[in-house]
């Protein structure tokens, strides 16, 4: 129409709202035409529930998360299962090591270590060989533990390892050449006693050879483990043995010889129960030695074998007396 004001110029009326009352808040019940119905009256600012249409709560975790944890715990259960199997087929090689070595070890009887100490009696010769033992065990500690000066963590088992070896010899000899200056050797052939030593040494126990029943002869299932859980206890009480800088060296020294102290204490006490006079003693037939009997000089010197030759073995059993005799009595 001609004349007329075009609509996008027109003003709006300036009639004022209806503002309602003031001092009332919104009526339950109301209806927004924007918001909707009030209901409660007031609106709420916790999370909605059951909202498909909102992003996942930050305290469940999304289903990536969950199976990367499960991931994560399955491979560490992977590990451990792994590492404890390396363990026990560890501990189950040393265990065998040892049980070949047992028949090995050279035995002093009776009569060659009246010889060696004379004028002793029981005690001031059992004496002298623990303090051989136990100067002995002490050699080989500081020897693994000078080896360990700078650690390498390849060769930590390997080390523990040679050491707990050369002390089981070295302890096993003491346990022999006890039950023989208590009178109490164990009957049977060299094997036979070999085992019964080994039994002795593993359980931490005197052998009581009057009741055939409290040790065995033949290795069994009871020994091997009893001599697995020996070992493990003596790498566990060994591992400060290769601390750095040469302390690992008089940490393993002092340790091995008080461990060999406190053994042979334990073994001393049950033989005293069961000891028999030397004036009561039956004259013991003269122990077999074994063919290929370890040098326990090397064994004391060497523990780690690094320098394993007849001749140098050779001069160490002949400076230490036959790894017998002397004065240190132990080795």
């Amino acid at each position: 129409m001609t004349g007329s004001t075009p609509p996008w110029k027109r003003r709006f009326s300036k009639r004022k709202a209806d503002e309602g009352p003031i001092d009332e808040g919104p009526q339950y019940g109301a209806r927004d035409d924007e918001r909707g119905s009030a209901g409660t009256g007031a609106a709420s600012l916790e999370p909605a529930a059951d909202r498909g249409d909102l992003p996942a709560s930050v305290d469940v975790p999304a289903p990536v998360a969950r199976r990367r944890a499960g991931a994560i715990r399955e491979r560490a259960r992977q590990s451990a299962r792994k590492g404890g199997e390396r363990a026990r087929a560890g501990l189950a090689f040393l265990a065998d090591r040892i049980i070949e070595l047992a028949p090995r070890v050279p035995v002093r009887d009776l009569a060659t270590l009246r010889r060696q100490f004379p004028g002793l009696g029981p005690e001031e010769l059992a004496d002298k060989l623990v303090a051989g033992a136990a100067k002995a065990t002490a050699t080989v500690g500081a020897g693994v533990g000078a080896a360990a000066m700078l650690p390498v963590p390849p060769a930590m088992p390997t080390e523990l390892a040679a050491e707990v070896t050369g002390v089981a010899a070295i302890e096993l000899k003491l346990i022999a050449e006890l039950h023989e200056v208590y009178g109490v050797r164990p009957p049977g052939s060299l094997k036979q006693r070999s085992t019964a030593y080994l039994d002795s040494w593993s359980g931490e126990r005197g052998i009581d050879t009057t009741k055939p029943s409290t040790y065995s002869t033949a290795l069994n299932s009871r020994m091997k483990r009893e001599l697995r859980q020996r070992i493990m206890k003596r790498m566990v009480r060994n591992m400060p043995n290769l601390m750095p800088f040469l302390v690992g060296a008089a940490v393993g020294a002092a340790m091995n010889r008080s461990e060999t102290r406190k053994l042979a204490a334990r073994i001393r006490q049950d033989l005293r129960r069961i000891q028999v006079p030397w004036d009561a003693l039956d004259a013991l037939p003269a122990l077999e030695q074994p063919a290929d009997a370890l040098r326990m000089g090397a064994i004391t010197h060497d523990p780690l074998g690094h320098h394993d030759d007849e001749r140098e073995g050779g001069a160490d059993d002949k400076r230490d007396g036959g790894a017998d005799g002397g004065r240190d009595g132990g080795r």
